[in-house]
């Protein structure tokens, strides 16, 4: 850690943030003298109810009835329950701009595909699928299913859904018939709405074929709507029961639109866990919550003000599209993207940024270290003018990840590295735009959010590390697992080793500066000689060398204890010799301590990771193991797990 920050807003910058226009609403309504985040925060979790009121008021929820309670069995963890009298639609509150000639989505599909949507085209292509859902059958309670890109016809058909109150639910077109079925299957999805086809990286990627056998795996559904992407005119008469947009739209004329107000509960999403130790849970999340948690994230965090131009990269299997798409309710511009990001010669998104006045970039800390991998240069090749923030999740981001986005990306920007989960739909640990941003460092806990490090005896330190807790309930604790009588699951899940605390699964630890740095999965930590080590202390100083491309590391059972067991991609034409293993020791033991260090280096030709970019230790450790690997369908190249099994060196 260095003793000055990276980055510290102007304090004209900080003083025209909307976090510091939410103090003073909340000292002018209360009475406090909130002076600073940390101070706002204390308030924000030793006062909750006045403080989820006060994002409420002030982020200007529309809905039918809020009601005088704000958490009702405020003990029960899991069980409390936020403003169980309210009526709203999570819908309405995305499309409150008026119709209009203003853009609402921009869209770009690497370089094959453009699209621009205005506020009034917004609300007409989802009044007319509003319509068309209604007539198919779809009421409140049931599930439509999309198998799509990130493309505005996504959020068109999650929109249309939510408006009806009905329960949105979506994975990406690259997964397998088996990883949809695994899904949509235990669900159960009255209507299907999917694309023929994609592209990634120049080539053109057909789904057709592989949506007739998903279809036929699932019984419920009773209508198939087929989006137009890879070509004009798809044959939809090769997939069951299923017919193109333009006919499923054909009856129904723009009107307007309709909200079916329901209680803050009411599911809103049905979210995947990765799937990697199993077959997935079913995650639901309620709309009040999620929109209420991503309008303080969005409006005080990350500080989206009206008329900004938010991006994030994602595809719609990971829960950063459904926070990317909150941005409406912010007021926001969503730039939407689908392809490879390193289309067009690794600059395709930066050149986006610059087309359309990018405010805030969105991508993942695997994105940022490719970039510094392959010498990219934005801040000499690209203007930037409007960007303020960039946003970086997935894993952590290391302390040399920050160094290259402010020498190559910009300068005056804040960078935020935010950490959470598809299990709250939302973050613990993110950014704060009144805030320093320190070199490896999360920069805050978040609003109303009672974040702790814990020992394993349940006691919360500081400046030592531990597993990340939650002591206090928030508005996106799931409603629930989809059938899961008894919520047994559930429970086993987050409340089983901390009872009535939920524990996140995230090695962590409390900085000085009242940030968080996040060392990986607590489930992925090692334990070589009983010392426990987060798996990210090691990769930071891996993939520091020019030489190794990316690298993943295990603890494998040996002679009674855990080593640690390296594996590296190295660069194309490379081939790991004695002098570079010995490189790699070295680093690691020079900036850790000498129990970091590998006791085998092994080299590999690829990385299994799940569609959502993470690489998968769980996975390799069994592999490596020689146990089953359960679920391969929710890798995104699984026969890369083939390298790992039955290696001489792991066995000698």
């Amino acid at each position: 850690m260095t003793d000055q920050p990276l980055w510290t807003p102007s304090p004209e910058r900080a003083a025209a943030s909307r976090m510091a226009s939410f103090i003073d609403f909340v000292n002018e309504r209360h009475g406090t003298a909130i002076a600073g985040y940390e101070a706002l925060h204390r308030f924000s979790v030793d006062r909750l109810e006045d403080f989820w009121t006060a994002v409420w008021d002030f982020c200007g929820v529309i809905a039918e009835a809020r009601g005088a309670t704000v958490i009702a069995d405020r003990e029960k963890t899991p069980g409390a329950r936020f403003f169980p009298e309210a009526r709203l639609n999570f819908a309405e509150n995305l499309l409150r701009h008026p119709p209009g000639p203003g853009d609402a989505i921009l869209f770009r599909g690497e370089d094959k595909v453009r699209a621009r949507l205005t506020h009034a085209e917004l609300h007409a292509a989802v009044s007319r699928l509003q319509q068309a859902l209604a007539a198919a059958g779809v009421k409140a309670g049931d599930r439509v299913a999309a198998f799509m890109p990130n493309m505005p016809e996504t959020v068109v058909a999650m929109l249309a859904t939510a408006s009806l109150g009905a329960t949105f639910t979506s994975c990406s077109p690259d997964f397998g018939v088996q990883g949809v079925v695994d899904r949509f299957g235990q669900v159960e999805p009255k209507v299907l709405v999917c694309c023929d086809g994609y592209f990634y990286n120049g080539k053109v990627v057909e789904t057709l074929p592989r949506l007739a056998e998903i279809v036929a795996l699932l019984p419920t559904v009773e209508r198939v709507v087929v989006v137009p992407y890879a070509s004009q005119a798809p044959d939809a008469a090769i997939v069951p029961r299923a017919v193109t947009l333009a006919d499923f739209l054909a009856p129904f004329s723009p009107a307007p639109l309709r909200f079916e107000r329901l209680p803050f509960n009411h599911p809103l999403y049905i979210l995947y866990s990765s799937g990697t130790t199993g077959v997935p849970k079913c995650i639901v999340h309620g709309a009040g919550g999620v929109l209420l948690m991503h309008l303080k994230e969005h409006v005080l965090h990350c500080d989206v003000k009206p008329g900004d131009r938010l991006f994030y990269f994602t595809t719609c299997g990971w829960m950063m599209w459904n926070w990317l798409v909150s941005g409406l309710a912010a007021g926001a511009t969503l730039l939407l993207y689908d392809g490879s990001p390193f289309a067009g010669g690794g600059t395709i998104l930066f050149d986006y940024a610059d087309a359309e006045g990018m405010t805030h970039f969105g991508t993942s800390a695997k994105f940022i270290d490719a970039m510094a991998k392959a010498g990219l240069e934005p801040a000499r090749t690209h203007r930037l003018e409007s960007l303020r923030a960039m946003l970086s999740t997935g894993s952590p981001l290391a302390p040399e990840g920050f160094d290259y986005v402010y020498a190559k990306v910009k300068r005056d920007l804040c960078l935020s590295s935010i950490s959470g989960g598809t299990d709250l739909v939302a973050c613990f640990a993110g950014g704060a735009p009144i805030l320093p941003v320190w070199r490896g460092e999360l920069q805050c806990r978040m609003l109303g959010m009672k974040v702790e490090v814990w020992t394993d005896e349940g006691r919360p330190v500081e400046g030592q590390k531990g597993e990340l807790v939650c002591t206090a309930p928030f508005p996106t604790m799931p409603l629930g697992f989809w059938n899961d009588p008894g919520d047994r699951k559930y429970r086993a899940a987050y409340f089983e080793k901390y009872p009535g605390v939920w524990r996140h699964g995230d090695w962590s630890e409390v900085t000085p500066h009242g940030g968080m740095v996040i060392y990986g999965r607590s489930d992925a930590v090692l334990n070589p000689g009983g010392v426990r080590i987060g798996t990210a202390e090691i990769y930071r100083q891996v993939e520091r060398l020019d030489e190794v491309v990316e690298s993943i590391v295990i603890g494998q059972d040996w002679q009674g204890d855990v080593r640690v067991v390296l594996f590296v991609k190295l660069r194309e034409g490379l081939a790991l010799d004695a002098a570079l293993v010995k490189r790699i020791k070295d680093t690691i033991r020079n900036n850790t301590t000498p129990r970091h260090v590998p006791a085998v280096v092994a080299q590999v030709t690829d990385i299994p990771r799940t569609k959502s970019n993470k690489i998968v230790e769980l996975a390799v450790r069994a592999a490596v193991h020689g146990q089953p690997v359960k679920n391969v369908e929710a890798l995104a190249n699984p026969e890369a797990l083939a390298q790992f099994r039955d290696r001489p060196e792991l066995s000698a």
